[in-house]
């Protein structure tokens, strides 16, 4: 059928992980740019003393990644060092104890400690965070000494404490999305892995149950024609007829053991099919039936008399190989003309399904099994199947399926038989 062109996927140049993590390094070089000049000038900080607890303050957001219990002791040293030691009359003059860039930096360090590593060690960085900024104004009352300057700070503290927290939460409910989203994305990849290996099962069992009701209905008949050969035939010797007793036993049990197998191969929620397998006889309903779903079909059958012998399971496994054959042909080049040819031998009937290249590419399905069962069809029988692209842009499935045991079949040499099976279902 036709072959669908897609383009492969783009491999991202970057995982979402690593681009966090660039993103978050970013924003903590920023943040140590800005809180390094503004606590030496706003606050009178010594510069050395301002490299060192700004590293320890904005650098914990990025350890806590890798070390969040590190970056929790990293992170309360600056939140309670860098209030301290600035100069009281300076601080006034400035949001204290956390100037902007600080208070952002704790804010993030909440956000990343509690979206990587849950809530319970993120609510103990907002705690231990917001607790120890409490301990500024009591070692340094002088900061503090005016309403002016007592109001400041406590409006700072509370800004900093509630966006603190609101980025807790927000963390939190992201990282719970992001975690539903990945066991979905995981049941997703279970439920698509375990619905391929049950249409696989149930084709080949398929198979398997169509084979085993021709071969137990030919049993069937050894069984009866042998248990019946005394009566049926006159004057007939007695080894002879032990013999045929033999023969009859044998197929009984031929039969039990048959019947047992079917019942390994049937589930309980697969009922047995009762109605009589389709044939070749039945290929001009089938094509008809897809002339009136709107699609141009042609039908070419020729010599069937020669399959007129044809075996059950051979005619099972031919009438299995159009419908499939069709079905994908629909599926896969919608408004294409498709062509059904049928032409037996006295050796082998040969299949031939080809459709058109179709005006417009269909969305690409999930792959299937199709091809593989078809596949199997003809193999099991001792035939051979061959399917891909033909030079106009349409699809071809070619099919040989023996009609005597002992036919020499080759594989069909129009097309490529190792066509791959993912692109038809």
């Amino acid at each position: 059928m036709a072959r669908r062109r897609e383009r492969p996927p783009r491999a991202p140049r970057m995982s979402r992980r690593t681009t966090a993590l660039a993103a978050l390094t970013a924003a903590v070089v920023v943040l140590y740019a800005l809180v390094v000049p503004l606590q030496t000038v706003l606050y009178g900080t010594p510069l050395a003393l301002s490299f060192l607890l700004g590293a320890a303050l904005c650098g914990s957001p990025l350890l806590a990644v890798s070390r969040p219990r590190t970056a929790i002791i990293l992170m309360t040293v600056g939140a309670f060092a860098l209030p301290v030691i600035v100069d009281p009359v300076a601080a006034t003059q400035s949001p204290w104890p956390w100037s902007v860039p600080a208070l952002l930096a704790f804010v993030l360090f909440v956000g990343v400690i509690s979206f990587v590593h849950g809530a319970r060690l993120g609510a103990l960085a907002l705690v231990i965070g917001t607790l120890t900024s409490l301990t500024a104004p009591l070692l340094r009352p002088d900061v503090v000494d005016t309403d002016a300057s007592a109001g400041s700070a406590t409006a700072d503290l509370i800004v900093t404490a509630s966006l603190a927290a609101a980025m807790f939460l927000i963390a939190i409910l992201v990282a719970s999305r992001v975690r539903v989203a990945a066991e979905l994305t995981r049941e997703k990849e279970h439920s698509a892995l375990e619905e391929s290996r049950r249409a696989l099962v149930e084709e080949r069992t398929r198979i398997a149950r169509e084979l085993h009701d021709v071969v137990a209905h030919s049993m069937s008949v050894i069984q009866v024609q042998a248990s019946t050969a005394r009566y049926r035939i006159p004057d007939l010797d007695g080894v002879v007829a032990a013999e045929f007793d033999d023969i009859a036993a044998t197929a009984r049990t031929s039969l039990t053991e048959m019947r047992r197998m079917l019942g390994v191969l049937r589930t309980e929620d697969q009922q047995a099919e009762l109605a009589p397998q389709q044939g070749l006889d039945d290929v001009p309903a089938l094509v008809e039936s897809i002339r009136r779903a709107g699609v141009e079909v042609g039908l070419v059958m020729e010599g069937l008399d020669a399959a007129g012998a044809a075996t059950p399971a051979v005619q099972i496994a031919a009438f299995r190989i159009v419908q499939e054959a069709l079905s994908n042909a629909v599926r896969h080049a919608p408004e294409a003309r498709v062509s059904v040819r049928l032409h037996a031998d006295p050796e082998a009937l040969r299949i031939q399904v080809d459709n058109a290249a179709p005006p417009h590419r269909p969305e690409s399905p999930a792959g299937g099994y199709g091809l593989r069962g078809m596949r199997e069809r003809a193999e099991i029988l001792g035939g051979s199947l061959a399917a891909g692209p033909t030079a106009e842009g349409g699809w071809r499935v070619d099919a040989r399926l023996p009609l005597t045991p002992d036919a020499p079949l080759t594989a069909p040499n129009t097309l490529t038989s190792s066509a791959p099976d993912k692109e038809r279902t």
